[in-house]
């Protein structure tokens, strides 16, 4: 049996409940790196997840944040990041995600982000459009940067890393109305498919981060790449640019200027 878009949308409820109700609790704080965060809720999400998706679909191939690979189909491919916006969450922030996708073949065709704090799931089938609690989304047809918010990431390896993101964060806040940083890669696709940002790219990610993500940017309209122009940005070292087709290929162009 393959996985519908509902039962996506159950998981990430599930799940986004367990955030939820964990919210502004006390938490243990593990580092996976200098400033990589992991909770005990990452992992509890996490279980819940992997527990319920090999419950109804044994033998899938999983890939999730903390766990890594769970062996299975390589047809039948799941990406989970049980929580998306760890530092966010720890710290008190209401600002996380969950975020599953599925792949059939190599290919994404059902993705779902939901964000438990104000209560919107982020949905969409390949084909099909995308959709915010019912409300197809639509990406923004800003076209000119001083017309436009962006939004962006950086990598945990901040401080060590030449490839820090901070030269082209400069860039673009010098051409735009603002960029915004939410520490949640999988909701500012999102944003960026709802038309509430328009445009979104990052350095360095994993296929947990923008899998949902990316289908839901584009099936809502976005252009979704790597940062080279490349369809495939689930391949690592994985890198994102997702905005409207007016926005895109002047983006391209500054991110293929040399940091």
């Amino acid at each position: 049996m393959n996985p519908s878009l509902l039962h996506l949308e159950r998981l990430a409820r599930q799940a986004g409940e367990l955030l939820r109700l964990a919210y502004e609790h006390e938490h243990q704080v593990d580092y996976k790196g200098v400033i990589d965060l992991v909770t005990e809720v990452d992992r509890q999400s996490e279980t819940l997840l992997l527990g319920e998706i090999q419950r109804l679909f044994p033998g899938h191939r999983i890939v999730s944040e903390e766990i890594g690979l769970v062996p299975g189909r390589e047809v039948d491919q799941w990406y989970v990041d049980p929580l998306d916006g760890t530092v966010n969450y720890a710290h008190g922030i209401p600002i996380f995600t969950v975020s599953i996708a599925y792949a059939r073949r190599g290919v994404v065709t059902l993705g779902v982000v939901y964000d438990p704090m104000r209560d919107e799931l982020f949905a969409a089938e390949r084909g099909h459009g995308a959709w915010c609690n019912g409300r197809r989304l639509q990406a923004s047809s800003v076209t000119e940067f001083q017309r436009s918010l962006l939004v962006t990431g950086f990598p945990y390896d901040l401080w060590s890393t030449p490839q820090n993101n901070l030269e082209y964060f400069g860039r673009f806040a010098r051409l735009t109305q603002g960029v915004r940083r939410l520490g949640s890669a999988a909701l500012d696709l999102c944003y960026v498919a709802a038309g509430r940002f328009d445009g979104y790219w990052e350095l360095s990610l994993k296929p947990w981060d923008v899998a949902a993500g990316g289908l839901i940017a584009a099936e809502a309209g976005a252009v979704v790449t790597n940062l080279v122009g490349h369809a495939d940005y689930l391949t690592p070292p994985c890198s994102l640019l997702a905005a409207p087709p007016g926005l895109y290929a002047k983006m391209l162009e500054i991110l293929s200027e040399k940091a």
